[in-house]
């Protein structure tokens, strides 16, 4: 993910074709360090998003629309003031510097024609957003200001002068000749990467993307500086060359890098070398950013409420952890039961030998094969028949104690279960909506409590969108469903699968309910180890291998009364074991 100077190179490029003497129509903040410029030209308007946040800054064109604050914080106000109805000269990049200068043609406080740029530094937990005044170089304000005691360099304050990053005094290697450029990477130190090396000499190249120029040049990727000779340096002057040439002429493109699924993984700002793994496209550099941060950002916000669901999950399996083993302990001490029940009724068969003011008795204890005797204690302020009384409340009492706390510690491991299976869902859950139908469920189980409603407004009802279980086709023409949540599992399980669907699912092991669609036919061997390898992907064993999945007829798939969702029994099932894997049919 190198959004490195030469990437910000080719987003410059194309900001000053797309958008020089465009004006700047209005300015949001959607988040807090992060701002929109609404940018109007003759029949079109673009969005440009400037960001600071220190691991998602970028400047890029965007097409992606984000909720904005009812109040618009103070540095957006600032901007408003300075910059709406400004037109844009130009974009500007020192070298291959991670900033960029986007000047704009306004008017100040009284009127008269200024000029000011919008300065975006792209430096990791260091970026900034800073607009300053021209041509005096006075800051006017920072989306982040700090002084002196947080850098020495400079002070980012409304009123101090502009001065620049500090400089890396790199050679820019769009500018080097060939024997500079070889004199800049041999310039490292010998037990370094040559990819490092050249990072380290280079002005405006990551490590990303010096790796993928070294394999480019045809050369191993974690090839040492000190094995690097004239053959290496001359193929990599050639492999570099002409992707010179084409930055400097605006035709360099960048390339997007997919998973199996088409979502964007990763980034350069030149031609990668191919992965079987992966996909890729080649594009301009602003839509390639627009589409891998569009998807970070929306993984992060699905990540932020998976997290918050697992801690609601992990909170609640730490306190029934803590209850079952209560409830385990009260059935232990309740074995105890069978033990008054004996002395109970030793002491009544020999009710005549005892005498009140006897501390013990031992009596032969007939249950022996070996006729045992027995030492029984007593209570020398109670009648013998009050002794044995004694016993038989103290067994009644131990043994409704073991029948209750049994059946509560099954229902706590039964519960356990369920919230493993919950964890699961949690882990194949690719998008808000999956999250979504979790956090109801959650909320109907009373794991989660419902919103207070308040007077006079409508309390927002749980969403019914149509249940839609994750859909495969098999190389045998069979229809293979998925459920990616409890909800889902019963709606497939119980209502959408046929009684001559096969059903499958993890041998005791939390997972999706998965159902091949048979239309009354024979499933394929082939078919049937396929859907079992999608059983095992999406269970809480798909990073395990060999795992077993039992299937069965779906008419022999029961659901109890009062069951928690997703929870079944099934009989007369067989099981095979398999590894995961999800690429094992054609996702629909």
């Amino acid at each position: 993910m190198p959004f490195d100077g030469l990437f910000l190179y080719n987003v410059c490029h194309e900001l000053n074709s797309k958008l020089c003497q465009g004006r700047i129509e209005k300015i949001y903040q959607p988040a807090r360090e992060e701002i929109v410029l609404i940018i109007s030209k003759p029949g079109k308007k673009y969005r440009l998003l400037v960001s600071a946040n220190a691991q998602n800054a970028r400047v890029h064109l965007t097409r992606q629309s984000s909720p904005n604050p009812t109040m618009p914080p103070m540095f957006c106000m600032l901007l408003r003031k300075h910059l709406e109805g400004g037109k844009i000269i130009g974009f500007h990049q020192p070298g291959l510097d991670r900033v960029l200068d986007i000047r704009v043609d306004c008017r100040d406080e009284l009127g008269r024609p200024a000029v000011k740029s919008l300065l975006c530094e792209i430096m990791g937990r260091h970026s900034n957003i800073i607009l300053v005044s021209k041509p005096d170089n006075t800051i006017l304000d920072g989306i982040r200001r700090y002084g002196h005691a947080v850098s020495r360099h400079r002070e980012v304050l409304p009123g101090q002068p502009y001065i620049p990053p500090p400089e890396s005094h790199k050679i820019n290697p769009l500018e080097a000749t060939e024997e500079d450029f070889r004199e800049a990477v041999m310039s490292g130190q010998l037990d370094d990467q040559l990819a490092v090396a050249m990072q380290k000499a280079l002005d405006g190249l990551s490590i990303p993307t010096c790796r993928e120029l070294v394999k480019l040049a045809g050369l191993n990727a974690n090839m040492l500086l000190d094995h690097c000779g004239e053959h290496e340096l001359r193929s990599l002057w050639q492999a570099w060359q002409p992707l010179a040439t084409s930055a400097r002429e605006d035709q360099l493109q960048a390339m997007l890098v997919c998973n199996s699924r088409g979502e964007p993984v990763d980034f350069f700002p030149l031609p990668a070398v191919a992965d079987g793994k992966f996909s890729y496209t080649a594009s301009r550099a602003n839509e390639i950013a627009d589409m891998f941060f569009s998807r970070k950002q929306a993984l992060e916000v699905i990540n932020k409420q998976r997290n918050l669901l697992l801690g609601i999950i992990n909170k609640e399996s730490k306190r029934i952890k803590k209850k079952l083993a209560l409830q385990k302990k009260s059935v232990v001490e309740a074995e105890e039961a069978d033990r008054y029940r004996l002395y109970g009724e030793l002491l009544t068969a020999n009710i005549y030998l005892l005498k009140r003011g006897m501390e013990e008795i031992e009596l032969e204890n007939y249950h022996d094969p070996e006729a045992k005797t027995i030492v029984i204690p007593l209570d020398k302020a109670l009648s013998p028949s009050e002794n044995a009384q004694y016993y038989y409340k103290k067994y009644n009492k131990a043994n409704n104690t073991r029948k209750a706390a049994g059946k509560m510690a099954r229902l706590s491991e039964e519960e356990l279960q369920y919230l493993e299976g919950v964890k699961t869902s949690l882990d194949i859950a690719e998008d808000m909506d999956d999250l979504e139908e979790i956090r109801q469920e959650l909320t109907k189980q009373g794991y989660i409590k419902k919103p207070a409603e308040q007077p006079g407004k409508k309390r927002a009802k749980d969403t019914k969108k149509q249940i839609k279980p994750l859909q495969y086709v098999s190389d045998d023409g069979f229809t293979v469903l998925v459920g990616k949540n409890n909800r889902q599992n019963d709606l497939l399980t119980l209502k959408t699968a046929e009684d001559s669907d096969i059903w499958l699912h993890t041998c005791k092991i939390p997972g999706s309910h998965v159902i091949i669609r048979t239309g009354g036919r024979e499933v394929p061997e082939k078919t049937l180890l396929e859907a079992a390898a999608l059983a095992a992907y999406y269970s809480r064993a798909r990073e395990s291998t060999n795992v077993p999945v039992d299937y069965t007829l779906r008419k022999y798939v029961k659901k109890p009364n009062g069951a928690k969702p997703g929870y079944v029994i099934y009989e007369k099932q067989r099981t095979v074991f398999v590894d995961p894997r999800p690429d094992a049919m054609q996702l629909v």
